[in-house]
């Protein structure tokens, strides 16, 4: 027995069709993204954020976590947020995994730090097609990139060539013109790796000082130790070691110390880590761009654009100089 012809003058093909076609446009719009959209929100009507974040392993990025946490803490009936971090600062692939799952699990907003400002882009312009809202935070996207993946992507947080420029003034300003200083950068490919050490560039040059090295320490105590340890061989005379993060300082304050040599020592972040450098003059300065805020300022700008109560646009966070003893 055919069971599509049991009802005489019934023709399943031409009933079943339009019901089928009526279904997915349903579904379709069941997933509105963009600002205002429901994309991502929970049964409750709450959006679901997802914090994005470099290596946890990294006072910064684990401050900015904790930060962030206690900010949703406070506010659990207005979003909930699913915290990440990679292992390793340098694994660029692990944090496009967690792009891929975070769009995966349906978030309506992704709030990252990017661990390269070149590599992750496409991983977010396919979020974003998925109506997935992106901020960056921390480290900006390159904004040639966005523009060749036309992605849209505010980004949140310091002025850090600007930061690293009142880092690299404060020591210079303890130096004779004509000092030998060097430089430990970032990763080479982050866009705030790349700011902080024309930060420090730009105050040494002002200041008459020779910069006799820039090495990437890739933020890691550990590198940044060993190129410091060669620098204060290879370079008897020098009087300074500017350093684009706190880790980096750390593992180079360890190798100034090992030659019993008194060079003068600049770090960025203002770690806890650092403080009892900072109290002993061991480290001259660093630069606090206050962690603890940053991620909240980028799920603040998530929320609000999600909301529709904002366009989508550049903030910018603040940056202070904490100077030790002298």
């Amino acid at each position: 027995m055919r069971r599509d012809s049991a009802t005489p003058g019934l023709r399943p093909t031409t009933t079943i069709l339009p019901l089928l076609v009526a279904l997915v446009a349903l579904v379709g719009c069941a997933r509105p993204g963009g600002p205002g959209g429901t994309a991502g929100a929970k049964a409750d009507g709450r959006p679901r954020v997802a914090l994005v974040m470099k290596s946890l392993a990294n006072e910064v990025f684990a401050t900015m976590a904790d930060g962030a946490r206690a900010h949703q803490a406070g506010r659990s009936d207005r979003y909930e947020l699913i915290v990440n971090g990679m292992r390793n600062e340098t694994d660029v692939f692990e944090q496009v995994t967690l792009i891929e799952q975070m769009v995966a699990r349906g978030v309506a907003a992704i709030v990252i730090a990017p661990a390269d400002s070149k590599a992750v882009v496409p991983a977010l312009k396919r979020a974003a097609d998925a109506g997935v809202l992106v901020v960056n935070i921390d480290n900006r996207l390159d904004p040639a990139v966005l523009v060749e993946s036309d992605l849209a992507a505010p980004f949140v947080g310091p002025d850090n060539r600007e930061g690293a420029r009142l880092a690299g003034e404060a020591v210079a300003a303890r130096l004779e013109a004509g000092a030998e200083v060097a430089i430990i950068e970032g990763i080479v490919t982050a866009f705030n790796g790349q700011q902080r050490a024309l930060g420090l560039e730009d105050a040494a040059i002002a200041a008459g000082l020779r910069i006799v090295a820039r090495q990437s320490g890739q933020w890691e105590m550990e590198k940044a130790n060993g190129i410091a340890a060669s620098l204060l061989t290879e370079h008897p005379a020098l009087a300074a070691i500017l350093c684009a993060n706190d880790s980096m300082a750390l593992g180079a304050a360890a190798a100034i110390e090992a030659s019993g040599r008194k060079v003068l020592l600049s770090g960025f972040d203002n770690v806890p880590a650092v403080a009892p450098l900072l109290a002993d003059g061991r480290l001259a300065v660093t630069v606090d761009q206050h962690g603890d805020r940053l991620a909240v300022a980028g799920i603040e700008a998530a929320l609000d654009i999600l909301a529709g109560a904002a366009t989508p646009e550049d903030r910018t966070t603040p940056v202070d100089l904490v100077t030790g003893a002298p």
